[in-house]
Order: C-alpha cells, then structure tokens, then sequence
C-alpha cells in the first residue's frame, strides 16, 4: 500500500484532496506529471467527506482512544467535554455498530475570537476527534478541518484557526502514521446546512424551554451543556449569550452510521442558542439534508425525515412559533 503524505505549507490547507492507494504505475505516472494529489474516488479506502481531515492509526482502536483521551487530558487549558462511543449506544440499543467513537473538547481562548466574528460557529464548536474502526479493521482518527469552519461560517485566516489546526493535527499525530488525507470545503457555502429560527422569548426562557423539552423525552439522551458565553469570561473575553446543547437518540443515530459510519463525526445532535448584538435571540441546528449529502447517505430517508421533524417540533417549543 502506498500514502501520500499531505505537507501543511501554512494554516490554509494547501492540497485539498490527496491521493491514497493508487497503484504503482498510476502513483508514479501522476508524481512525474504532476505535484498536486487528488483523491482517488474509486478506491474503498478513500473516504470523501467534505471538510474533514484523517490519517490511520498505528495503534488499534482500543489504545488509539486511550491514548488521544490521555493526551487531551494532559493538554491543559484543553478541556474534554464529552466522549460518545456510538458502538456502545448502538449496543444498548441491541444493534451492531463497528468500534465508532467522538470526542468533545475546546479551548476557550482559541474558540471564542471565532465565536466573536460568527457566534454560528458556536454550532461546530467544541472541537471533536473521531475515532472509527472500518469493516475491513483499519483504525482511523478524524476531525473537521479548519477549511471546514472558514468555509461554513465566513471565517478569514487567523492565529486562533492556525493554532487550532496545529492542535488538532497534533493530537492525532499521537497515534497516527503521519499521513494525512484533508477533504477541502470549497463546495461549502457560508451558513450551508444550518436552521436558524428567531425567539419570540427572553434568552433565558428560550434555552430553558428547549432543555426542558429534551429531558422530557424518553427517547432523547442528554449528553451535555456548554456555555460559551462563560467560558468566554473564564479567559477574559466577551461573548453574547451563546449555549449549545448535545443530545442523541442510538434509535435514530445508529442505522445512520450503519449505513455510512462517518456520519458520527455530525453526531449526536446539537442546538446553539444565542442572542445577537441587538438582542435578537435564535436557535440553530444542523439541518439532516446536510448530514445526508456530506457524508452520502443512502436508504434512510424514512430515519432522516424523523430526525428533522423531531428536531423542528424541539426548536418551535423553544422558539415559541
């Protein structure tokens, strides 16, 4: 098997796509031709996720998600705040998911400067790393790339971007082989696959009504809260009222990533409630149209259909419309 590595020349990912796995005659006739790598989209060991960076793990997935949980732990101001292991939801649930995990975790001293140019960034933040064990037992570790986030929330070059994408290649460097294949965003528009709704209530009563609607259905788990706007404060920065929310439901989530396993790098589900410059307060979330085409999901619309409208009829409580 043959990799090529992606060199990052500067914070801007440089080679958007990078080939892997090509044949002998075919790597060297395009090395003579050309610099530049392009993914093979032919080979099932490509993976064509829009905005997404991965590299395969030396280790197998057991030790490659100790070894990433140990060394965020140690890299303080870092803070994990969740860990998802969707093969274990799957399980409890009595389905079969191949070894799939995502981690939760931000620095607020990186995140807020993006939140402050686009508080919609808060829906993509914290910052996760995607562990997954492919049917064929490759081991592989993932994350959003910051292509990803400049793209969807109209963000320009920053040290705080540049920084994140050091951290980030950093960490899965901890178990990776150094190669790395990066998915660019170029097809993304700004603010694409994201439903806004604006409040008719207070901050406070918006956010409250939602959680109080998540905790009341059986079948939604909450996993976590965060307070951006605190964390803002916590490194000496302002920030408007901004709180997400993650929650699942494995009933729902699982035949997803059954069918195309890297859609756990979107999941669980998410909604940012926030409150603007001028007082306006809103409810974001991630619109399943977007999961579907980002990560090319087949066969599922029935599931799809329930999770929007499930995530809708969430954001009307919240919202009052």
């Amino acid at each position: 098997m043959l990799y090529c590595n992606t060199f990052f020349l500067t914070f801007t990912l440089i080679n958007p796509k990078t080939m892997k796995m090509f044949s002998n005659i075919f790597i060297c006739t395009l090395l003579l031709l050309s610099c530049k790598n392009d993914d093979d989209t032919t080979n099932p060991n490509t993976i064509d996720i829009v905005g997404v960076t991965y590299s395969k793990s030396t280790k197998d997935f057991k030790t490659t998600d100790a070894t990433i949980v140990n060394a965020l732990e140690l890299a303080r101001p870092v803070g994990i705040v969740a860990q998802v292991n969707h093969s274990t939801n799957a399980a409890s649930i009595e389905k079969k998911l191949d070894s799939t995990k995502v981690i939760f975790f931000g620095n607020p001293s990186l995140g807020t400067p993006l939140m402050q140019a686009n508080q919609l960034v808060g829906l993509d933040l914290p910052q996760k790393l995607f562990i997954w064990k492919d049917p064929k037992n490759t081991v592989r570790v993932g994350f959003n790339n910051t292509s990803y986030l400049k793209a969807r929330h109209g963000l320009k070059d920053s040290k705080a971007l540049n920084t994140i994408h050091t951290a980030l290649t950093n960490f899965t460097n901890t178990v990776g082989d150094t190669s790395f294949t990066s998915n660019n965003a170029e097809s993304i528009t700004k603010g694409e696959g994201i439903i806004t709704k604006t409040s008719t209530k207070k901050f406070e009563e918006t956010y409250n009504a939602l959680l109080t609607a998540i905790k009341g259905n059986e079948n939604l788990k909450l996993i976590a809260e965060l307070n951006h706007q605190e964390n803002a404060a916590s490194v000496n920065m302002q920030l408007n009222p901004t709180r997400l929310i993650i929650f699942g439901n494995p009933n729902l989530g699982t035949p997803l990533m059954q069918n195309a396993q890297n859609t756990g790098i979107d999941l669980p589900q998410k909604f940012l409630v926030w409150e603007d410059n001028n007082g306006k307060v809103m409810v974001s979330y991630n619109d399943p149209v977007f999961l579907k085409s980002r990560h090319k999901i087949t066969n599922n619309d029935n599931i799809l259909t329930t999770i929007a409208g499930a995530l809708d009829k969430l954001s009307t409580v919240a919202t009052g419309l």
